[in-house]
C-alpha cells in the first residue's frame, strides 16, 4: 500500500478510535462570506512563520487581503479559535484535552497542520564566560516550584559557578513554550517557579537576556537564530552529552527533550466558507519549506506538506496527539503519526 492510499484507509481506524470528529468538503459552494478577514492569533514562537507567509502571500496577490495576524501565546490562541473568534491558531504544542473540550462545546472543528519544528532553547548572556552547557537535572533544579526563593544564585546550581545573582526569564503562563519547556523539564505542564519574569513577547524577553549578564532564558530556535550576536545557546546534556540547538541537530534526532513540532490550526467551517483561506493555505504549505528555513526553524521533509494538503482539502478534522504532548518526537515520526500508519 502507498503513502497516499495509506493516508485515505487511515481515517477509517481513525473514526473508529473517536479521534476524527466530523469532516467537511472544501470543495462545497462558495459562499458570500468567501472575502470576509482571515483572523489568525495564538503561539509567538510559530508567529515570524505565520507572519513571513502572510506578507508573501499578499504580495503575491493583485489586491492584499485583509488578515490580521496577532500572539497571545498558544493557550491564549486556543481560548479566541475554541470560541470561534480566529480562522487559525498557531500552536506550539498539540491541542490540549480541556481546549479540546471548549472547542467542541463550541462546536468548532479543526484541522491540525504540523509546519515545522523547533528546538527551544536556552540561553544566558554573551557576558557569561562560566557557561556553556547545562544538564536537564540542573535546569530542574532550577525551574523546579521548589527553587522560588531558595536557588537565586549560579553557584547554587553548580559549585563551580560564580556567586552571581541568578536571573530568571521565560514565557507567560498562556504560552504553549512555557507549557512545553516545564512539563519536559519539571515534568508537569505548568509548573514553574513563580520568581521570574515573564512575557508572551519573545522579543522582549530577547531584550532582557541581552541585557543581563546575569540572566537565564528560554524560547524558540527562531529567535536566537535572528539576534546570535546578542544571546549564547546553551547545550543541553539529558545524559549522553551536551547537544546545542541547530537545525541540524533536531534533523539528526539529537536535541531532545527540547525539539518538538510547531502547528497551525484552521477553523473547520471558516475553511468552506472563506475561498482566501483555503488559498492561504495553500500558499502556506507550498512556501513553508523555505520560509520555515528563512525565520530559523526546521522545516519538515516535501512529504509531510503533501500530507498536510491532503488532510486540508478532504477536511480531515481533530487531532492525533490526544490532547497532549509527546516528547523526544523525532521528524519522521511525526510524519508516520501524520499518516496514522
Amino acid at each position: 500500500m502507498n503513502v497516499l492510499e495509506k493516508i485515505s484507509a487511515k481515517y477509517i481506524k481513525l473514526a473508529s478510535l473517536g479521534l476524527v470528529i466530523s469532516v467537511f468538503s472544501v470543495g462545497s459552494s462558495l459562499t458570500a462570506q468567501e472575502n470576509q478577514a482571515i483572523k489568525i492569533d495564538g503561539s509567538s514562537t510559530v508567529y515570524p512563520i505565520t507572519q513571513k507567509i502572510v506578507e508573501g502571500y499578499n504580495s503575491s496577490k493583485q489586491q492584499s487581503v485583509n488578515i490580521n495576524v496577532d500572539f497571545s501565546g498558544t493557550g491564549g490562541g486556543f481560548d479566541k479559535f475554541c470560541r470561534g473568534e480566529t480562522d487559525i491558531s498557531n500552536a506550539s504544542r498539540p491541542i490540549q484535552l480541556n481546549e479540546m473540550e471548549d472547542c467542541n462545546n463550541s462546536n468548532v472543528r479543526y484541522i491540525e497542520l504540523p509546519i515545522a519544528f523547533d528546538a527551544l532553547t536556552v540561553v544566558v548572556n554573551p557576558q557569561n564566560d562560566w557557561l556553556n552547557n547545562i544538564t536537564i537535572e540542573e535546569l530542574n533544579k532550577i525551574w523546579s516550584p521548589e527553587a522560588e526563593g531558595k536557588i537565586t544564585n549560579w553557584n547554587q546550581v553548580r559549585a563551580t559557578f560564580p556567586d552571581k545573582p541568578l536571573n530568571l526569564y521565560a514565557p507567560g503562563d498562556d504560552s504553549g513554550t512555557f507549557d512545553y519547556f516545564t512539563e519536559a523539564i519539571v515534568g508537569e505542564s505548568g509548573s514553574s517557579r513563580d520568581d521570574v519574569t515573564q512575557s508572551e513577547d519573545d522579543d522582549l524577553l530577547v531584550q532582557k537576556v541581552s541585557e543581563d549578564a546575569n540572566a537565564l532564558g528560554y524560547f524558540g530556535l527562531a529567535y536566537y537564530e535572528q539576534r546570535v550576536g546578542e544571546l549564547k545557546a546553551l547545550g543541553v546534556d539529558s545524559g549522553n552529552g551536551a547537544v546545542v540547538p541547530s537545525i541540524a541537530t533536531v534533523e539528526q534526532a539529537k536535541y531532545q527533550p527540547l525539539s518538538r513540532p510547531l502547528f497551525i490550526y484552521v477553523n473547520a467551517a471558516s475553511a468552506q466558507k472563506k475561498s482566501d483561506l483555503r488559498q492561504l493555505i495553500d500558499y502556506y504549505l507550498a512556501q513553508a519549506p523555505e520560509l520555515v528555513t528563512q525565520v530559523g526553524y526546521v522545516p519538515l521533509p516535501e512529504e509531510a506538506y503533501h500530507i498536510n494538503k491532503v488532510d486540508f482539502h478532504k477536511g480531515e478534522v481533530g487531532t492525533v496527539f490526544e490532547g497532549k504532548s509527546q516528547f523526544n518526537l523525532t521528524i519522521p515520526e511525526l510524519l508516520r503519526k501524520q499518516a496514522r500508519f
